[in-house]
């Protein structure tokens, strides 16, 4: 199970750079246009996803700064959210890497931001959702930046084990 979830935390890292890749090239208002997105644009979903990673890492970790709003607009540049979104995508890795099977089989506690609640859960389980909530939001910055750009990268995981994913993973 272990070298399941360093998959998936390399290859969010390395779907992360991709997007962030093609973002950039975009003029600097093209980053807020209502799409129509759950987050209304690239640049607000490219928030929202760091936003939801700084919850459960302090979750998973009970360290680092989280906002209490899945909406919070953390940096309007692409610049300091790109950087932003590096170290975050370092310290998951890291993260990952410091876990033990007996971690990944074990339950954490927290308590939600919105009501207050003390949930218990399974590790190994919520690790799945939150890659899997990356791998949500970044279809939809995908779909965004197509329709901005008229092209964007090719995110597939099989892409990933393909290249980088293959020389760890294989």
């Amino acid at each position: 199970m272990k070298q399941h979830f360093s998959m998936f935390a390399a290859y969010n890292a390395w779907a992360n750079r991709l997007v962030y890749e093609a973002a950039a090239k975009l003029e600097p208002d093209a980053l807020w246009i209502d799409l129509g997105l759950a987050f209304t644009s690239l640049g607000g979903t490219l928030n929202h996803v760091l936003v939801a990673d700084r919850i459960w890492m302090k979750r998973f970790t009970g360290q680092g700064a989280a906002a209490k709003q899945l909406d919070t607009i953390l940096f309007r540049e692409i610049g300091p959210l790109w950087d932003a979104r590096e170290a975050e995508d370092e310290r998951i890795l890291r993260y990952v890497a410091d876990l033990s099977e007996d971690d990944l089989g074990g339950r954490f506690s927290y308590t939600t931001a919105t009501d207050m609640r003390t949930i218990s859960q399974r590790l190994a389980p919520a690790l799945a959702h939150f890659f899997n909530h990356q791998t949500h939001h970044r279809g939809q910055a995908h779909a965004a930046l197509t329709r901005l750009s008229g092209e964007a990268p090719a995110l597939d995981l099989a892409y990933f084990q393909r290249s980088e994913g293959g020389r760890i993973f294989a």
